[in-house]
């Protein structure tokens, strides 16, 4: 099955720990709200790393959607991981992490694919429920 739509999000800049911060890494917090056929929030939070030099990076991140899905209620976890190269668009992959969907999304398996147009955003999650 699939739920398409669009997305806003706003992040911000969040104090990383003291290792993360010798290290480089960044923090950051998601706040999406999702409308289409997901319609529903998010929040979550994103580490993020990259050299100058190179122009390589990368991000990791986990947010919890509430919302539902065709009229199906519930919540459930997504899992983000991407990299990036200077002059590249990058790739990154969205899975929706097994067994993590609660209420009527239990069981719910599956990946999204995120589109950013224009400064706009939008999604594809392609799921299964049981």
């Amino acid at each position: 099955m699939h739920a398409t739509g669009t997305f806003v999000v706003k992040m911000a800049p969040a104090e990383a720990s003291a290792i993360g911060q010798q290290a480089g890494i960044g923090r950051m917090t998601i706040d999406k709200t999702f409308s289409g056929m997901l319609e529903g929030t998010s929040q979550g939070e994103m580490l993020t790393a990259g050299t100058e030099a190179t122009g390589a990076g990368a991000y990791v991140a986990l947010e919890r959607i509430t919302g539902s899905i065709d009229s199906h209620k519930g919540e459930f976890l997504l899992m983000h991981d991407g990299t990036m190269l200077k002059n590249s668009p990058g790739a990154w992959h969205v899975v929706i992490v097994p067994n993590s969907g609660t209420g009527e999304l239990a069981g719910i398996a599956g990946k999204m694919t995120i589109v950013i147009e224009g400064g706009k955003h939008s999604y594809d999650l392609e799921y299964e429920l049981p």
